[in-house]
Formats: C-alpha cells, structure tokens, sequence
C-alpha cells in the first residue's frame, strides 16, 4: 500500500507535504472557481458576471420551465391595439386609507412592504374580492429606464407593484392555484421637477434595509400617501399574466393603470443608490424584459384616453360634414 509507506516513511515526508501543499491548492481553486461554472441562482441582469453566472432573465427558463410559457409578464402595451371593456368600471379600494406600521424588508433582488389583509380590492370584472399581501418596486439606474410593462415602447423609470390574494386563500403559494387567484396592481411613476414629499417615507425605509435580510418597520404608513388620487383610478388596461420573477406562475390578472405618479429626479436616484444585492452589487436594473404577448387580448376601460390619430380624424370629417351642412342651410 504506496499511501501507507507515504505516511510512515521518515524519507518520505517532504513528498508527502508537497503533495498535500498541491491538492490543497487545487482544491483551492476549485472552490475559487467553482460560482463560474455552475450555479442555479436566478438574477437580473444587472448582477451577472464571471464570479456569479446566475440565471439571467434570458435563462431562467432553465430551471424554472414556467418562466418560458406562452402568459409571461410583463409585457409592452400597444395602446391603440387594446380592445375597450365595458365591464372594466373603476376598481373599489377599501381599507386603503388606514394608518399602518408596517415591515419592509430587503430580499436581496428587491424590498417587499408587508400589507395587512384588511386592505381590499374589488370591482373592475375582478372575479372575487382580493386582500393585498404586498407590495414593491422595480427601477434602474438613476433616473433611466426601469419599470417592468412598457406603454407603446416607453419605459419607465420606475414602477410599483401592489400584490393581492383572492380572500380565501392564506398566502400566495395558495393562490397560485387558481389561475385567477392573484390580481396585481401596476403604477408607474414619471420624473418631476417637484419632490413627491410623500414618497420619502419609502426612501428613508429603504434607506434602513441596505442588505439582503435587513428589515425595518415603516410607522404610521398610508397608502394614500403613494396612491394620491385613488378617486381618479378609473383608466387602466387589464390582462392574464404572471409573476415577474421565477417561478414565473401564470395565475396574474395585471391591471396597469393609465396615470402615472411623480417623483423628483433626486429622489429616484436616492432610491436607485440606497440597497445591495444579495452577493454584494448595487440593487440596479432589477426589472425583467419584456415577454411575447403570445395571443392574449390587452383590455382596457372605457375611461382611458385614446393616443392614436383615428379620434383626430373622425373629428376633422365631423367638422367638415357640420361645415358643409351649415353652408347649404346659410
């Protein structure tokens, strides 16, 4: 036994040791090494590198097959292509107005704002009243482009995200069941010469939570203080998605309202500068592209207003008929 007469052979102990010196190196390396080979973490694109091939956006079909179906969100909504529903009436909030002490917490790809389920949402051909479980955001880089669903192309620099569950069901996992057992709220906010005041309550909670685990309690929060006009929520398109973030589940029905919110320039950048990502990078760019519509038909209330030129020229031909009417009766 050759290893046998290594460890008990005087002559033979510098060998021994030099041997022992070379695998504990490799195994070193080994190690060093060993995030660029494998690993089956998702990411954002943002945080992929050489020390840490996570699975990008691109990539998470590879682990989590449901990332690549045909109902994926978000998605770019073509506006003049949205069909008008008559039963989308504006949607009811209720409890929305309470005075709460919440947590947020740092996820290490995002901050999550724990929402008490007395907080409902119900009306707008929602098929059951759904109580919220809660909500986050998704930006990029300073005040570039950030949001997840895109409106015509243009996106966002910011985009808010409030999660509810159909009230029968105990947590989210449950809800996933149903194809129609979570109903996501979407809000996108534009860069405004004027601070949002109300928005820094947020700012400073995310200030509180740099690292991934750290939570902090938000007193005496409102939702009325993000959601300003609630009254004035009655444009919004509608569509059955999924979750933006593996496992990518297809049991979302999104309504993406038509009014964005505002918020300064500093201020977004205060946000985009204050979190870490779970291995250490700045929490930036974390929004998933685009997905195919595949099929799926974008709905959209009869309070939105129409961006293309058809309105213009139905008018003009009016105008021209009145014009015509008046000079054969003048």
């Amino acid at each position: 036994m050759p290893s046998l007469q290594v460890l008990f052979c005087p002559e033979c102990q510098t060998e021994f040791v030099a041997i022992a010196v070379m695998w504990s190196t490799l195994l070193g390396l080994c190690l060093l090494l060993a995030p660029c080979f494998h690993s089956v973490q998702w990411c954002y694109q943002s945080q992929y590198s050489c020390e840490d091939q996570c699975r990008e956006p691109s990539q998470w079909d590879k682990d989590f097959p449901v990332c690549g179906g045909q109902n994926q969100s978000p998605i770019n909504i073509v506006t003049h292509k949205a069909k008008h529903d008559p039963r989308l009436t504006p949607i009811i909030f209720e409890g929305y107005t309470q005075t709460l002490n919440i947590t947020v917490q740092n996820l290490g790809n995002t901050a999550v704002f724990a929402l008490p389920p007395s907080l409902l949402i119900r009306g707008g051909d929602l098929p059951a009243t759904y109580k919220a479980i809660q909500l986050h955001l998704h930006w990029g880089v300073d005040d570039g482009p950030g949001s997840e669903h895109t409106v015509d192309g243009e996106q966002y620099p910011m985009e808010l995200h409030i999660v509810h569950i159909k009230e029968q069901y105990t947590t989210l996992k449950e809800a996933m069941n149903d194809i129609e057992g979570v109903a996501g709220l979407a809000f996108f906010y534009q860069v405004s010469t004027e601070e949002n005041q109300k928005f820094n309550q947020v700012i400073q909670a995310l200030g509180r939570i740099p690292y991934d685990g750290n939570t902090s309690i938000v007193p005496e929060f409102r939702m009325t203080d993000i959601l300003p006009s609630l009254e004035k929520l009655s444009s919004y398109y509608r569509y059955s998605g999924s979750l933006t973030t593996p496992g990518c589940n297809e049991a979302i029905l999104w309504t993406i309202f038509q009014e964005s919110f505002t918020i300064s320039q500093q201020q977004l950048v205060n946000v985009t500068k204050q979190m870490w990502f779970k291995k250490g990078k700045p929490m930036i760019d974390n929004f998933r592209p685009v997905q195919k519509l595949n099929g799926r038909i974008v709905y959209k209330s009869m309070a939105c207003s129409c961006t293309s030129s058809e309105p213009v020229i139905l008018c003009l031909f009016l105008l021209c008929i009145f014009g015509l009417i008046e000079g054969i009766f003048t």
